[in-house]
Formats: C-alpha cells, sequence, structure tokens
C-alpha cells in the first residue's frame, strides 16, 4: 500500500513537472505587435495626409505618381512589422512606429521644398529621399533578419573599434575624397556618401565591448573630493585618448560635430558603465576646453562661433559663410508663429539648405511651434524607449550598445535643433530621420533595427500562462 502512494505521488510530480514544462513553451499571443501595428498605421496615415496636404496646399491638386512612390517606404515599414511579428515577437512596439513616421514627415518636407522650387524628377531630393528611405529600411531588415542574437557583436569590439576609425579615414583616401566643405564625404562615382555616419555605430559597438572589458578598472576606488569619487590619473587614458581623437576629428575633417557626437556618446556610456558624475563633470570640463581652443585656433571654427554670437550684425550676415542661413532659418520659424502656415501654404525654399541642415526650421514655419514640440516628443520617446531597453539589458553590453545608440539620436537633435534655434553654434550634423541625405538614413535605420533586436532578446523570457 506504501508503495503505491509513493509510485502515485511520483507520478504526480513527473506530471506537474512535465506539465510546468509544457507551459514554459507556450507562447503569450504578441500584444506588443498589435499595438505596433496600430501606431504604425497610424504613422502612414499621418505621412499620407502630410503628403497630400502639400500637394494641395502648393498645386491645388493631388498628383497620384507621387503619391504612389511615397508609398513604398510604407509597404516596407509593413514589411518590417511582418518580420518582427514572426522573428522577434517581443521588440519594442514603439520604435518602428516612430522612425516611420519621422522618416515620411521628412520625405513629405523634402517634396514640399522641391515644389516651391519648380524641381521635378529624379533631380529632386523628395524623389531620391523616397529611394534612399527604402534602401535604409531594406538594411534594417536584414540586419533584423541577420543579427539574431546581438551578442555576436561583443567578439568584434576592436575590429568594430579599427573599421569605425578606417571608415573615418576614408576621405583623405586619393580619389575618394570630395572638395566640400568638411573632409567627410567619399565619392564612388556614381553616389557620395558619409563614412562617419557608419563609424557612429562602429564606435559604439567598440565602446560598449571596451567599457564592459575593463569596467572593474574605471570603477575602482578614486579620490573624495566634493561628495564625489575622482579617478586616478592613469585611469584618464581612455577619455583622453577620445578627447584627442575627437580633435582630430574637428582639425583635419573640419567636422565639429562628428567630433562633439563621439567625444558625447562616449561620456554617456561611461557614465552608464561606472555610475561616477566625475566622468560627466571631466568630460565637460574636456569638452568646453576643446571648444574654446578650436575657436582661437581653426578660422572656420571662429566663424560658426561669430555667426552664433553675432548673428544679426548685417556685416556678419552678408560675409562669406555669414549667418545668412541661420538668421533666415530663425524668420522662418517665426513666420510659423504657434500652429504655423499649413503644409504647403509656407515659403521654406527661400532658407539656404532647406531641405538638410534647415529642416527643422521649414517644418517650424509649416507646422508652427506645436507641431516642432510634436516632433521633439516623438524623438524623446524613441530615445527614452532605447534607453529603457538598455537598463532592462540581461547584460552589460547589450545595455551600453542600445543607450550609446540612443544617445547618438538624441545628441544629434539637440546639436541640431540647438543650432539652428541659437541655443548653440551651428554645426554640420544632419536631423536623425529628417534630413535629406542617404548616409543618415541608412545609419539611422540600422540602429532602428539594432535596437528593435536587443528589447527583442531582453523581454523575450519563458512565460507560463495560469488559469
Amino acid at each position: 500500500m506504501t508503495d503505491q502512494k509513493l509510485t502515485r505521488g511520483t507520478d504526480a510530480v513527473s506530471t506537474d513537472t512535465a506539465v510546468l514544462r509544457a507551459l514554459k513553451k507556450i507562447r503569450v499571443p504578441a500584444t506588443q505587435r498589435n499595438r505596433e501595428l496600430g501606431l504604425l498605421l497610424f504613422a502612414i496615415v499621418v505621412y499620407g495626409a502630410a503628403v497630400a496636404l502639400v500637394q494641395l496646399g502648393v498645386d491645388g491638386v493631388l498628383e497620384t505618381g507621387f503619391l504612389s512612390l511615397a508609398a513604398v517606404p510604407a509597404v516596407l515599414g509593413l514589411v518590417i512589422h511582418v518580420v518582427l511579428r514572426l522573428r522577434a515577437r517581443d521588440a519594442d512596439p514603439f520604435v518602428l512606429p516612430i522612425a516611420t513616421l519621422l522618416t515620411g514627415l521628412g520625405i513629405a518636407m523634402i517634396y514640399r521644398i522641391d515644389l516651391g522650387r519648380n524641381v521635378e524628377g529624379w533631380t529632386a531630393t523628395g524623389n531620391r529621399q523616397i529611394a534612399w528611405a527604402a534602401i535604409a529600411m531594406v538594411v534594417a531588415l536584414v540586419v533584423i533578419l541577420f543579427v539574431r542574437n546581438y551578442r555576436v557583436l561583443f567578439r568584434y569590439t576592436y575590429l568594430s573599434g579599427l573599421v569605425g576609425v578606417l571608415l573615418l579615414l576614408l576621405p583623405f583616401v586619393p580619389g575618394l575624397g570630395t572638395d566640400q566643405n568638411a573632409d567627410v564625404w567619399v565619392s564612388l562615382g556614381f553616389v557620395q556618401f558619409q563614412p562617419g555616419e557608419l563609424a557612429k555605430i562602429c564606435l559604439a559597438i567598440f565602446f560598449a565591448g571596451y567599457l564592459v572589458r575593463t569596467r572593474e578598472s574605471l570603477t575602482s576606488t578614486g579620490t573624495r573630493f566634493l561628495f564625489m569619487t575622482w579617478p586616478r590619473a592613469r585611469e584618464l587614458g581612455p577619455l583622453l585618448i577620445v578627447w584627442l581623437v575627437s580633435l582630430g576629428i574637428i582639425v583635419l575633417q573640419r567636422d565639429l560635430g562628428t567630433g562633439l557626437l563621439i567625444f558625447g556618446m562616449f561620456v554617456a556610456m561611461l557614465y552608464v558603465a561606472t555610475g561616477k558624475t566625475s566622468w560627466v563633470l571631466i568630460g565637460v570640463v574636456l569638452a568646453a576646453t576643446g571648444a574654446f581652443l578650436a575657436s582661437r585656433v581653426l578660422p572656420y571654427v571662429q566663424g560658426r562661433f561669430a555667426n552664433w554670437l553675432d548673428a544679426f550684425n548685417p556685416e556678419v550676415i552678408d560675409r562669406d559663410g555669414g549667418s545668412f542661413q541661420l538668421v533666415q532659418g530663425i524668420f522662418g520659424l517665426a513666420q510659423g508663429g504657434l500652429f504655423g502656415t499649413g503644409l504647403g501654404l509656407g515659403r521654406p525654399a527661400i532658407t539656404p539648405l532647406a531641405q538638410s541642415d534647415y529642416i527643422v526650421p521649414s517644418l517650424g514655419e509649416e507646422l508652427g511651434l506645436v507641431g516642432i514640440f510634436a516632433i521633439l516628443a516623438l524623438y524623446m520617446v524613441f530615445t527614452s524607449r532605447g534607453i529603457r531597453v538598455g537598463l532592462a539589458g540581461q547584460d552589460d553590453f547589450g545595455k551600453l550598445l542600445a543607450t550609446g545608440l540612443s544617445f547618438i539620436i538624441a545628441l544629434q537633435v539637440f546639436i541640431m535643433v540647438g543650432g539652428v534655434t541659437r541655443v548653440i553654434p551651428l554645426t554640420g550634423l544632419t536631423t536623425p530621420f529628417l534630413a535629406a541625405g542617404g548616409s543618415s538614413l541608412i545609419a539611422n535605420w540600422i540602429i532602428v533595427a539594432l535596437l528593435l533586436r536587443i528589447s527583442d532578446a531582453v523581454r523575450s523570457r519563458p512565460r507560463v500562462v495560469i488559469g
């Protein structure tokens, strides 16, 4: 009798164990993907409405040819959603819709500027922007499909750093560089691109892997002063090296924005890795020192500071490389007021580089302060979701990589929006997703793909359904 009870008890335990194992394999329906689908459809509707309003505002009629062409990024957004539903069911539901909406708004405004300048065909920036958006989204799709485990990137830490440095040096290769204001462009004959846009992603991978490997030494006990623990002198080496590299970019490539972006990204990731506020203060001091030295030594940096501090001086406005563009952009923002002139009803095309460096004033003129705040809110949500993914990460590498990639977007927005509104001197970066340019779009959509992969790895844990 006792043996029968023991046998029954053992059978019950085995049955319960089998049931638990089966339950762990059961996946709850992908509610995140349903939420993403709803947000993505909303983004597509806003995108389509923006293009239609531009056509009605400028010409008073709808031109179906461009509407069909503009539908390509929307379709690709839905394709990425389907792939996520099949391959990354737990990926963050906000990243893809926000990226799609911002890309669509950029296409609509660039197309509107083309209409204002009577530019048609494939010489029009809007058509090329659609083509670049399609390429960028396909590249993101490839990354999602083939980078199934982002942790594999940790193996290529130093290779990523080497590739990032080589990409930054690529414009200096004879026959590849172009005659631009800054030595950041490479020409392959049939296409021009900025290798620095891809270099920032490679450097983010390198910084994440390097900080994981050296975290213990960087967080070791230092000197206690002013309620903070300051690192020892020998621990300042990595920060000083990145600072010198950033200064080298500013001096050799005449690219203030990229140098500031790389250094700021490293300081942010260093703070996340160590949790020491002293690293941030040291980074701010080094950045201020570098800016002061550059403004005293480099003529083009001196010009940027003069345009910033004395923008409305007629002498500064009229001189070569003066503040004419900056003043025109500010006047455009003022013309937009609170609610804007309406899509297709303003005059953003009279501002030089309205489709690239000054895309934010162009949007501000026709969407107003409310529209600009809505766009900034989208960037804020995008960045916060990326940082949230990083903080919820199961490993230090994913945490640092997600934070670094998110900070790339946040810092670019701050630099560009701050520059066109005279908060800080204007630099040569692009506004993520909005501004014209294929290199920037491809890099930003790769960031989207990596954040989706990291968020899926963070969220995808065995779940048990009870009841």
